[in-house]
C-alpha cells in the first residue's frame, strides 16, 4: 500500500480482510503487527479495538482509496468511525506519522503474487 500523494509506503504485507469472518476476526488474533504489516478490511466504516493488545494507526479510505480520515494509535477498548469511507486499514501504531499520511491524499495498491 503507497501514498502516491506523498511518495511514501504504508506497508508491504497488507492482508485483505473482504469476508463476514475476516473483518469479525481483524486484527484480534495478533499481539501485534510488524512493520510493513496491516489489514485492510472493505467494505467498513467503523472499527473498534475491544480485547485488542496494542494501539493501531488507522487510514479510511473511498471507494477510489482517497483518504478521507487518519487515527494515530488509537489504543485498546477504543471506538471509530468514517461514515465516509468505504474501507479501512489497519497499521501499527506511528506509520501515519512516518509516511505523512493525511485527509485527501490518494493511495495505491499493487497485488503482487507470491513466489513460486
Amino acid at each position: 500500500m503507497r501514498n502516491v500523494t506523498r511518495d511514501s509506503v504504508l506497508g508491504d504485507a497488507i492482508e485483505l480482510a473482504d469476508t463476514s469472518a475476516a473483518r469479525r476476526v481483524g486484527l484480534l488474533k495478533h499481539t501485534h503487527l510488524e512493520p510493513g504489516h496491516g489489514l485492510w478490511i472493505v467494505p467498513c466504516e467503523a472499527v473498534h479495538t475491544f480485547f485488542m493488545r496494542f494501539p493501531i494507526d488507522l487510514v479510511y479510505v473511498d471507494r477510489k482509496r482517497h483518504v478521507r480520515k487518519v487515527l494515530n494509535s488509537l489504543v485498546p477498548w477504543r471506538l471509530s468511525a468514517c461514515l465516509s469511507a468505504h474501507s479501512v486499514i489497519e497499521l501499527p501504531a506511528g506509520v501515519v506519522q512516518q509516511s505523512g499520511t493525511r485527509k485527501g491524499d490518494q493511495l495505491e495498491l499493487r497485488k503482487v503474487k507470491p513466489a513460486a
